[in-house]
């Protein structure tokens, strides 16, 4: 990232209001999402079990399974600055009502119906974000921008998320305290909207009329698109046997991050505010791996396939479970989540290149929207299924076993698979 680029692109009046919505927006996301996760999981007033966990995942992830195909239709049929105003004002007035549930103790379905609304509001706003960069920065510098706004924006959500965590000190871990930080995160969305409306109302597009026919045929047309795009994957056994690869491993390591929640939250300690404390640490070696990975991966594909690569993978998260997960302890499962993170990290990469290089690229987008909806639905299947077996604590030996089992042959089931894809045919005989 040029830093002559940057400050070209800074000097635009528009993009900074823009970039200030969006600043102010995921700064309230890491604000709310810690609010939720102390309220659910770490509230020294309730237990947490697997199946609030399940839930809790279930909702997080389903904006973005279902809705995340369909979010496109809209932001193409609706001024855009306007679902910039008024998603903000939407999520604030939504947040005010879970804070009121939260104040008189509930965490019930209407509870998780409006932490789910407010997330998949979320969804049309950062589709809006997107959709809106090409009209206030030149197409030159577009990948500079985006790769800033995106990266910067991620940032700023951890940010939120550590302020939500002092928050949580100043007022209470209980339902009092999450309440009054949900009413703080309510105000910053007011503020994010408010910010938007310094932009201009016809700016950001789209510059064409509305038409409620077009947009039921633009509907009509994703759903046709994921069939196309499922129908081509068939017909495509490496691109098919990768898509298998990470639906399998997302379930397991679905189930993986909920004993981990609960490990931290019931049997590492039983102090409601240390727990939270393990989870995000634990969470943060994870992301160390994530970060090996990357760092790894395109070394050791260069050397072997990507097949082989995501085959000693999957074994790979087998032995580390064997050797780290077993004892139950929290330094051996903090390694245990390092290396799950390189595990998790590494496959995605060869997947989305396995992908990328065997698909026409007239159905890449239809693919990968099969792709993004298969990550978080088997993710979010996974925690269902935990939360019918798993313990409060989440010390289960036979889970851990059977996940053991299943990456080992999960890694020689991929492995003979894709050499018999991959293998090349005899010549036919003249």
């Amino acid at each position: 990232m040029r830093a002559s680029e940057l400050r070209v692109i800074l000097r635009g009046r528009d993009f900074r209001r823009l970039y200030a919505t969006r600043l102010t927006s995921q700064l309230t996301d890491g604000v709310f999402q810690v609010a939720l996760a102390g309220w659910v999981f770490f509230s020294p007033e309730r237990q947490a079990s697997a199946g609030k966990a399940a839930a809790a995942f279930a909702i997080t992830l389903l904006p973005y399974s279902a809705l995340g195909p369909f979010a496109g239709v809209f932001i193409d049929r609706w001024q855009r600055r306007q679902i910039l105003v008024w998603a903000p004002i939407l999520r604030a007035l939504m947040v005010l009502g879970v804070a009121a549930l939260v104040a008189s103790g509930g965490d019930g379905a209407v509870f998780f119906l409006g932490v789910l609304l407010v997330l998949g509001v979320n969804r049309f706003f950062l589709a809006a974000l997107s959709a809106a960069l090409p009209h206030v920065v030149r197409r030159e510098h577009l990948v500079t921008a985006n790769a800033f706004a995106v990266t910067s924006g991620t940032i700023i959500a951890f940010i939120g998320a550590g302020a939500g965590y002092l928050l949580r000190q100043v007022f209470g871990a209980g339902h009092d305290g999450t309440a009054l930080i949900l009413v703080c995160a309510a105000g910053l969305f007011l503020l994010a909207g408010l910010i938007a409306t310094t932009l201009p109302r016809l700016l950001l597009g789209p510059h064409l009329e509305q038409a409620a026919e077009q947009t039921r045929e633009a509907l009509g047309n994703v759903l046709h698109g994921l069939a196309d795009g499922a129908r081509h994957i068939r017909d495509r056994p490496s691109a098919a046997l990768a898509l298998g690869a990470i639906s399998f491993h997302r379930f397991v390591y679905g189930v993986i991050l909920i004993m981990t929640l609960l490990l931290c939250r019931n049997h590492f300690t039983t102090d409601a505010d240390e727990g939270l404390t393990k989870f995000a640490i634990m969470l943060g070696v994870s992301g160390a791996g994530y970060f090996a990975a990357a760092l790894i991966t395109p070394l050791v594909v260069r050397r072997i396939s990507k097949q082989a690569w995501i085959a000693g993978l999957l074994a790979g998260g087998a032995v580390s479970l064997l050797l780290l997960g077993m004892p139950f302890t929290e330094p051996f499962w903090a390694a245990g989540a390092f290396a799950l993170g390189v595990v998790s990290q590494g496959v995605k990469l060869c997947v989305d290149t396995i992908l990328q290089e065997s698909i026409d690229d007239a159905y890449r987008g239809r693919v990968f929207a099969v792709y993004d909806m298969l990550f978080n639905a088997t993710f979010a299947a996974a925690a269902a299924a935990a939360a019918t077996w798993l313990p409060a604590d989440g010390v289960s030996y036979p889970t851990l076993a059977l996940i053991v089992v299943a990456y080992a042959l999960g890694a020689a089931a991929y492995r003979a698979a894709s050499a018999r894809v991959t293998r090349p045919r005899s010549p036919i005989p003249s």
